[in-house]
């Protein structure tokens, strides 16, 4: 893969959010309070979904790479 193709781009920026939700959910658990109660879920459900898409578009990249 080309590191110029809108395809790296876009998983560059997957992986980015994936570990921007990340970061947040973990800064967030090692403060506490009440943003970590009311978004601690939230922002792991989104983690997930976020790695599960990231997952998803690197499949179908590799599916679809020519060689």
């Amino acid at each position: 893969m080309n590191t110029s193709s809108p395809s790296f781009t876009l998983m560059v920026l997957m992986l980015l959010a994936v570990l921007g939700v990340l970061v947040l959910g973990l800064i967030s658990m090692a403060k506490g309070g009440t943003f970590a109660r009311k978004y601690g879920n939230r922002l792991m459900q989104a983690r997930i979904a976020l790695q599960g898409l990231a997952l998803l578009l690197f499949v179908v990249l590799l599916v679809t790479a020519k060689h």
